[in-house]
């Protein structure tokens, strides 16, 4: 891996490989990320629409020089009928885990957020079990909020999920 500082930048055509690896490689995922085989295709045809840069939900490219690491990414949660906030995510390729460049991509992608979207509100998730991206989050201003009992399927059972936020007046200025 790469010593170049990590950047969020968006994803070219040369990139769709490493996305479809994230959902044809279980070794690739992750423990907390495989949820089984799903269609490779969807990033393609998603790139064909928009870029993956949707108005409703966007991925960017985690990289340090030309190393491509893994992605973030964001989806709108509708919260109301007038009000939204972001759902944010990351997926890290396993040589890329435990270094800290999943907590300076979510950190990178909360301000990018913040700077160029009107919201108020970013949340995340992860599972119990995953301590350490629990502890990413923390680093990045997220706060816990709770816990939400059987939100995910995975491995055969359902699993438990914490969910962080940070609002707009919570970060403190870079």
């Amino acid at each position: 891996m790469s010593d170049d500082p990590v950047i969020l930048r968006p994803a070219r055509e040369d990139d769709l490989a490493l996305f479809e690896l994230f959902v044809t490689d279980p070794d690739a995922t992750g423990r907390f990320q495989w949820q089984g085989w799903s269609d490779p295709g969807r990033w393609r045809r998603t790139w064909a629409e928009n870029g993956l840069l949707g108005e409703d939900a966007g991925q960017l490219i985690v990289a340090a020089g030309a190393d491509r690491l893994g992605f973030v990414a964001w989806r709108k949660a509708v919260t109301s009928r007038t009000s939204w906030c972001w759902n944010i995510g990351i997926q890290l390729l396993p040589q890329a885990q435990g270094r800290g460049v999943g907590t300076r991509a979510q950190l990178m992608l909360v301000r990018y957020l913040f700077a160029h979207t009107p919201v108020v509100r970013i949340e995340a998730d992860t599972e119990t079990e995953n301590i350490a991206e629990q502890r990413a989050l923390e680093k990045c201003g997220l706060t816990r909020e709770g816990v939400l009992r059987s939100l995910v399927f995975r491995d055969g059972r359902w699993r438990d999920v914490v969910r962080y936020s940070v609002l707009r007046t919570d970060l403190a200025p870079e």
